[in-house]
């Protein structure tokens, strides 16, 4: 994830660590899903992870979350379960 953000630095780690649990859940629940292996076999979920992980952390102070869930219903859609 420091890698994807372009972070060289130890001081956010916890914090980056924070968002991508966050960030799994959050996709998780998009793509109505309850297990992480089921969710990792999606085609997209580990570019949808990376994505709302990078937004949480660039966007801290004035993050748009409809916007970010919209683009998460794009990628996973596809992928998305009926019902849970």
């Amino acid at each position: 994830m420091k890698n994807y953000l372009r972070v060289d630095y130890d001081e956010d780690d916890a914090l980056i660590e924070s968002m991508v649990r966050a960030s799994e859940k959050i996709c998780m629940d998009v793509a109505r899903m309850d297990s992480a292996e089921e969710f990792y076999a999606v085609e997209n979920a580990e570019v949808a992870v990376l994505y709302a992980a990078a937004y949480l952390y660039e966007h801290r102070e004035e993050a748009d979350h409809h916007a970010m869930m919209l683009t998460l219903r794009a990628l996973l859609f596809g992928s998305r379960k009926e019902a849970f």
